[in-house]
């Protein structure tokens, strides 16, 4: 969505993320928006008020009483000019604030006064974000009515304190999506307030501490399918392999590497309206794993001894309340490719089945071709990107969760 002639209202918190706000300021102009920012006292001690007025073209307002702004309520004048306000970084202070009416500060003010949708960029320790008292109050803004709140990230990941874990602020290119999402109307966001998971790329069973059994899987295609259901305004869950590809804007990922570590976050990721389950998940997995290096021997190759991989998605697909709406499988044949993907969705318990054909071009390529199986029918898409076909699916579970009676 291009933003040009939409107007952003920044508001920068204090903490060391501040300093992304600089980029994003750039990303909004390069896309064609106007910005203005309100700097708190806090943030002013992390970016200047001229970095921020260089890049907006307009003075970074500070202060609540300034006679020249509030003979005209600037503050008010301030939350109505905008299509969008945006808190970034979003501290656990500004947060406490808007969830319970404080207004003492021209930030918390205008948070109060405005009239237009709010999303915020939380950005904090993490044992902060994990304090009850900020998790209530997140929870309470997210449950406020129209216009509402919306929130983008924290992501996991080393902090400046040195710790990891969720209270990293989202990069500016993935607040930059969640501005193009907010702005782009409700029906482009049909899965607002519905929750989603998708597994992607392999699982890597360890043989010893330098081999594993794999199967092949870029995860391309599980990652295209997160980002264009977070698009549609899922809160997405993307539990991933190993693999060599950013997170998708507006998406948790959990890193995980053995298929039983992907079951555990997988079922940690539950309650979901639908799962997609991409993962190319090893059947087996070596019943001993070897402490050290196995050294080639005289007497050739070791035995393995391999003992079966739980069956994710036939778990997640079994009757029980914490069952999804929709559970979608995959699946990888090189022959008798619809045969074995209906007798794969019979098998498994899940809702609908995509089959795809991995005997060509498809491991580790941008472009794929597929055939949605369902109890109704099939849909054949022919070979196109994966990033297309990630959309084709999004839309079809779109339509599905929000036809009214659908299960």
């Amino acid at each position: 969505m291009d933003l040009a002639g939409k107007r952003i209202l920044l508001v920068v918190g204090g903490g060391i993320a501040a300093y992304k706000a600089l980029e994003l300021i750039r990303l909004l102009a390069k896309a064609g928006a106007e910005t203005r920012v309100i700097l708190t006292e806090a943030g002013a001690r992390f970016v200047t008020h001229l970095s921020l007025a260089a890049l907006t073209g307009h003075p970074a307002r500070m202060a609540l009483f300034e006679p020249d702004e509030e003979t005209a309520m600037g503050h008010i004048e301030l939350s109505r000019w905008a299509d969008l306000v945006v808190v970034a970084p979003a501290t656990a202070g500004l947060i406490a604030k808007a969830a319970n009416g404080l207004a003492d500060d021209l930030a918390s003010t205008t948070l109060i006064a405005t009239d237009k949708r709010v999303l915020m960029a939380p950005a904090m320790n993490v044992r902060m974000w994990q304090h009850p008292a900020v998790q209530a109050n997140t929870a309470r803004l997210k449950g406020f009515a129209d216009p509402g709140v919306a929130f983008v990230g924290p992501d996991d990941g080393e902090m400046a304190c040195g710790e990891f874990g969720p209270g990293r602020m989202a990069e500016p290119a993935e607040i930059l999506e969640a501005i193009r999402a907010e702005l782009s109307g409700p029906a482009a966001r049909p899965l607002v307030g519905l929750r989603a998971l998708v597994t992607a790329g392999p699982t890597f069973e360890p043989i010893d501490p330098v081999r594993g059994l794999t199967n092949r899987s870029s995860g391309k295609q599980g990652y295209a399918i997160a980002a264009a259901l977070a698009r549609r305004g899922a809160e997405v869950t993307l539990v991933s392999g190993p693999v060599a590809l950013d997170a998708p804007p507006g998406v948790r990922r959990v890193f995980v590497e053995t298929a039983l570590q992907m079951k555990t976050a997988s079922d940690a990721a539950l309650p979901v309206d639908v799962a997609v389950m991409t993962a190319a998940v090893a059947d087996w997995r070596p019943d001993q794993v070897a402490t050290g290096k196995i050294k080639k021997a005289p007497g050739g190759p070791p035995s393995l001894a391999l003992t079966e991989n739980p069956d994710i998605l036939a778990g997640l697909a079994a009757t029980g309340p914490r069952r999804p709406r929709l559970v979608v499988g995959f699946a990888a044949e090189t022959e008798n490719l619809i045969a074995n993907a209906r007798a794969k969705l019979s098998r498994k318990g899940c809702d609908w089945i995509v089959a795809n054909d991995v005997s060509a071009d498809v491991f580790g390529a941008d472009g794929n071709a597929a055939t949605l199986i369902t109890a109704e029918g099939e849909e054949s898409w022919p070979r196109r990107s994966k990033a297309e076909l990630a959309e084709a699916l999004a839309d079809r579970i779109a339509a599905h969760l929000t036809t009214p009676g659908a299960p």
